[in-house]
């Protein structure tokens, strides 16, 4: 199972930002040892329920730990017997590009070919 989720704090840091708390929170994450993705949006979680929610409420915590309030964002895949999902819902995606390049190009008139997204 796939969880994607973000979690800011109410208040940011003088440039406004909220890096610091969200590296506090994905420290948490990293040292679960589940597995993992940073994107700049979200952080993606693989793993059982009762191993991913946990992960979850402690970046959570972490998190208050910078300001009063929490803001959690949580989507899921629920795919139970499925694992790799992290990446192999990626590569399955990356075949349909490569089996159909010209598709991309008609979409996609002002890229050349190298510049399509991957």
């Amino acid at each position: 199972m796939l969880f994607a989720f973000s979690v800011a704090p109410s208040s940011s840091d003088d440039s406004g930002g909220v890096s610091e708390a969200v590296a506090d929170a994905l420290r948490v994450v990293r040292d679960s040892g589940l597995p993992y993705e940073l994107t700049s949006m979200f952080t993606t979680i693989e793993g059982e329920w009762d191993e991913v929610m946990p992960v979850i409420k402690a970046a959570c915590d972490a998190v208050a730990a910078h300001g009063p309030r929490v803001s959690l964002v949580l989507k899921a895949d629920l795919r139970p017997g499925h694992t790799g999902q992290l990446t192999a819902k990626v590569d399955r995606v990356r075949a349909h590009l490569d089996a159909r390049p010209d598709v991309d190009q008609e979409a996609h008139p002002s890229l050349d070919a190298a510049e399509v997204p991957r």
